[in-house]
């Protein structure tokens, strides 16, 4: 399932690079790439934890 976050990030990159080399620009396949891009590192952010959140567990704890 991660495997998935880190292709669209790929995938969107490639897309963006894509769009923005050719001498015609194509802005909506370059916003497309972004979005996914976007998509892809918002997923992967969400699975990594917060310091805050450790520190709220210590602190309760304490």
């Amino acid at each position: 399932m991660k495997y998935i976050n880190y292709i669209l990030i790929v995938i969107g990159a490639i897309v963006a690079i894509y769009a923005k080399t050719g001498t015609d620009q194509n802005q909506y396949i370059l916003i497309g790439g972004i979005v996914v891009l976007m998509i892809g590192v918002y997923r992967v952010s969400k699975a990594i934890p917060s310091r805050n959140d450790d520190e709220l567990d210590n602190n309760e704890n304490g």
